[in-house]
Parts: C-alpha cells; sequence; structure tokens
C-alpha cells in the first residue's frame, strides 16, 4: 500500500474519473511530433503547427478524457485550452536522448522544475525513462539517481510523481522484433520492481504492458506467436505483482483497436492495472488530416473518429482496470 499526503491524494483524485481510474490522453510528444507533421506537410512546420495541433487535441478531446499529459515546451496553449474538468500532467524531461552516447541517458529541461510545473496549475509531474535492466550498472546507477532526484522535488512540493519506463535491450535496437518480444516480460516486470522502492518516491508507474501483443497467440499472424495466450497470462499477472504502487498502461503507439484489446485481455489475466495514459492510439491518424487539410478538417476527424476511440478505450478500461484508492491510502 502506497502512503501519500493528503494534497498529493486530491491531485491523484483530479487526474481519475468518478471510479477513481486513470483515463487520460497523452500528447506531450516533440520532436516525433514535429517529424509526423512535417512528413504529411508539403510546407514547412513551425513551432507554431506543432502548438496549434496539440490546441485541437486538447480542445476536442479531453472533455472525454479524465487528464491530459502535455509539454512546457509546445503544450502550455494547449493546457489552457482543455475541459475545465480535466487534470494536467506536465513532462518534465527533454524529449528523446542523445544517440550518440550509450545509455539512453535522461536529461531534465533546463528552466523547469518541480515546482515551476506545479505553479502552472499541474496536477502531476511526469518523468520518461528509458531503461534496460541488463545494462552495465555504470549508467544504470545515473539513471538511478536522476529518478530520485526528481522523487526527492515531488515529495517536496507534494505533487504526484508520475514515472514512465520505456524499456529496451541496448544488445538488441529492433524492440518490435520477435527477440525482444522473448525478453520483454523480463525487462518490463524486473524494471517495475526497481522503480517501486520507496527511496524513487514514484506515485504512479506508467508502463508498458508485458508482452508485445503481436507474438501473442491469437494475435499474432500464423506462424509468428512467441507466447502462448496462457504464458502472456502468466506475464500480466506478475507485473501486478512486481509492485504494490499504482500503474497504468501507456499505448505504445498501436491501434486503438489492439489497444483496447489488450486493456480487456489485461483484466482477463487478472491485471490490477489503474488506467491508462494514451497517446498516439488516439489521435495519430489525425495528424496527416492537420498537416494537408488544416484545422478545421483535423477539428472534424477528432470530433468524430477521435472521440469514438477515446469512448471506446474509456468502455474497456471501466470494465478492466481497477481504482487506484484499493492501493492507496492517506498518510495520518
Amino acid at each position: 500500500m502506497l502512503t501519500v499526503s493528503k494534497k498529493k491524494y486530491a491531485y491523484l483524485e483530479k487526474l481519475s474519473d468518478k471510479n477513481k481510474m486513470i483515463n487520460a490522453l497523452a500528447i506531450d510528444q516533440r520532436g516525433s511530433l514535429k517529424k509526423m507533421i512535417a512528413a504529411n506537410s508539403t510546407k514547412e512546420v513551425g513551432d507554431e503547427g506543432i502548438i496549434n495541433f496539440k490546441i485541437e487535441i486538447s480542445r476536442e478531446l479531453t472533455q472525454f478524457s479524465s487528464a491530459i499529459l502535455l509539454d512546457p515546451e509546445y503544450g502550455l496553449p494547449a493546457a489552457e485550452a482543455r475541459d475545465e474538468n480535466a487534470g494536467l500532467l506536465i513532462s518534465y524531461e527533454k524529449t528523446g536522448y542523445d544517440a550518440t552516447e550509450v545509455g539512453r541517458l535522461p536529461d531534465l529541461l533546463p528552466i523547469w522544475s518541480a515546482k515551476r510545473i506545479k505553479e502552472l496549475g499541474a496536477d502531476a509531474v511526469k518523468i520518461l525513462l528509458y531503461f534496460d535492466v541488463d545494462e552495465d550498472d555504470a549508467i544504470n546507477d545515473q539513471k538511478l539517481a536522476f529518478t530520485e532526484r526528481v522523487g526527492s522535488e515531488c515529495m517536496a512540493e507534494e505533487i504526484p510523481y508520475f514515472l514512465e519506463i520505456v524499456t529496451y535491450d541496448a544488445n538488441n535496437d529492433d524492440v518490435k522484433s520477435a527477440e525482444y518480444a522473448k525478453v520483454k516480460p523480463h525487462k518490463v516486470n524486473e524494471a517495475m520492481k526497481i522503480f517501486s522502492d520507496e527511496r524513487y518516491g514514484v506515485d504512479v508507474l506508467k508502463v508498458e504492458v508485458p508482452v508485445n501483443m503481436n507474438f501473442v497467440e491469437g494475435f499474432a499472424k500464423e506462424g509468428e506467436a512467441v507466447y502462448t495466450r496462457e504464458e502472456a497470462m502468466n506475464y500480466y499477472k506478475e507485473q501486478s505483482e512486481a509492485t504494490h504502487l499504482p500503474f497504468i498502461f501507456l499505448s505504445a503507439g498501436v491501434t486503438a483497436e489492439l489497444f483496447q484489446d489488450t486493456v480487456r485481455f489485461a483484466k482477463e489475466a487478472g491485471s490490477t492495472f489503474n488506467g491508462v495514459l494514451c497517446g498516439r492510439a488516439t489521435w495519430s491518424n489525425s495528424v496527416a488530416i492537420f498537416a494537408r487539410e488544416g484545422a478545421e478538417a483535423a477539428q472534424e476527424w477528432l470530433r468524430s473518429e477521435g472521440r469514438k476511440n477515446i469512448e471506446d478505450l474509456n468502455v474497456a478500461v471501466a470494465e478492466s482496470a481497477s481504482p487506484w484508492t484499493d492501493k492507496v491510502q492517506v498518510a495520518k
């Protein structure tokens, strides 16, 4: 059981739906989103394009989400445009990592702090950490210290700390391969164990599902299954047992339909996950429309397909997730 202050508990409630589950929308992408827009546009896409796209997403979709995750570099106008009932998470890390350096080391945005993020009116601080549990100790120790520092800041400010863990294999860059699928359960579940330690001060883990669903029997193309259905279910159960903290699933860019199926599969497996923080699975198909046809055309898509994606996912989460209040108590 996680024990938090009354202030942190109140913030978590602001990020949740009436069932105390988190149905949040993620659009804190920066470099990758700029590339997505540019790839579909015939003209130069500057900062204004990415800012305006985030505004459209926030304005149209937060009325169906319990919260939205944004970045302070391009996302602050979108934060202002969100529905009055939607909570706000803000990313604190620099986007991406230096591919010329070994270890995918994280870094913080230099003019931001947990205090400044809180002063924006945010309800949580989010950090993205690339982590390979089997990587050299000299690299991982830097990441552990990094995570501790942010945890200390959030504790001092009494604001929830969401740690997003994206796993990888230092010896295999292809995380979509069958080879990586075989080691993914180990990578995901062991990382969760590590960062559940009280010393890191994490309140909510934002994590991948422990298997690549494209390689699960019944979901995989013929001849491509890496896990039987039963093996996959066992990995979901192990994931729940790896932490006492609330945890929510990220969508990792899969289709809306597959993510909804994944959420239901997790429930069937006995997972005690507490919601989702879903990005591209909800809105990625609107990027090309925005880039080629403009804001009005994107609005039309968001009001139909985008809304449907979120509402369908909300139904899946309501049927499948557990309230985080099962895992959190207020300090006396």
